[in-house]
């Protein structure tokens, strides 16, 4: 296969409207235009204080976020991990995870989200635990 090349904010639409949440929210799948076949990629801007209403999981795949840009939460599984620009987090298959934006501060949070397969997640519902 050739290479492929899309610029995420120029060529791809916004779908986070279409999430049950804050109007802000910006998403943008990338696997697609990509024609990736064994990974995923997207763009998102979490808005500060926006908390995903539900977590998910991957059963076999891992999933991998990179900050850009500001600070947030996440929550895999139990346990709440702060973020910083250009951290990393890694959540292996089976654990949950879930994100959360900084409740206040100059800056939203900008994250890359990679995983293996296209349509892998399976949402779980659990009561947020997230504080501040």
């Amino acid at each position: 296969m050739p290479f492929t090349l899309s610029n995420i904010k120029a060529d791809l639409e916004d779908i986070g409207p279409r999430f049950d949440g804050a109007p802000d929210l910006e998403f943008r799948a990338a696997t697609k235009a990509l024609e990736l076949e064994k990974s995923a990629l997207s763009y998102q801007r979490v808005p500060p204080g926006y908390r995903f209403p539900y977590g998910h999981t991957h059963m076999k795949q891992e999933e991998v976020y990179v900050v850009l840009r500001g600070s947030g939460r996440m929550k895999v599984n139990d346990e709440i991990v702060e973020l910083k620009e250009w951290d990393a987090v890694r959540v292996p298959p089976r654990d949950v995870a879930r994100l959360r934006g900084r409740a206040k501060g100059p800056r939203d949070p900008r994250h890359r989200r990679a995983q293996p397969r296209r349509g892998s997640a399976r949402r779980r519902r659990r009561p947020a635990r997230l504080v501040g």
